[in-house]
C-alpha cells in the first residue's frame, strides 16, 4: 500500500509549518522546500485550510501557518482527511465481486489491516513527529 502524493505533501507541509511557527510561510516557499510544484501545493494547502489544519490569509502580508497546536493535529485524522481512497482492494467499494458469495475472507482481513494501519497513525500527533 502506498499513500498518495497528496497525503505525503500534506504531512510534509504540516511538518514544515510546525517547524516554522514564528513566521507566515507562502505556498511558493513550501513548494520549493518540499520539492513540488506551486500548483500542486496550492491544492494541498486549500484542502488543509478547509479542514482547519492551517490558516491562510491573502494579500500583501498574507501567508499560511498552522491552524491548530501540533498536539491537536492527529496524524490518523489527517490521513483519513487527505487520502481520497483508502480501499486496498476493489472489493472494498465494489459489492459485485463474485467471490464474496463464495465465502471469501480476503475483504475482512484487508479491512482489519487497513484499520490497524490507520490506528497506528492515530496514536500520534504532529507534535510527536516535530
Amino acid at each position: 500500500m502506498q499513500l498518495s502524493k497528496f497525503s505525503d505533501y500534506a504531512f510534509r507541509a504540516l511538518m514544515y509549518l510546525g517547524h516554522n511557527t514564528n513566521k507566515l510561510c507562502t505556498v511558493e516557499e513550501l513548494a520549493e522546500k518540499l520539492y513540488t510544484s506551486p500548483h500542486h501545493m496550492k491544492k494541498v494547502i486549500h484542502k488543509l485550510a478547509s479542514g482547519n489544519y492551517i490558516l491562510s490569509s491573502k494579500g500583501r502580508n498574507g501567508g499560511i501557518r498552522l491552524g491548530l497546536e501540533p498536539e491537536k493535529i492527529n496524524l490518523g485524522e489527517v490521513l483519513k482527511y487527505t487520502e481520497e481512497n483508502l480501499n486496498i482492494f476493489d472489493c472494498f467499494s465494489n459489492k459485485d465481486c463474485p467471490l464474496l458469495t463464495q465465502g471469501c475472507k480476503l475483504r475482512a482481513i484487508s479491512y482489519e489491516a487497513l484499520n490497524t494501519f490507520i490506528q497506528a497513525f492515530s496514536q500520534y500527533t504532529l507534535a510527536d513527529i516535530l
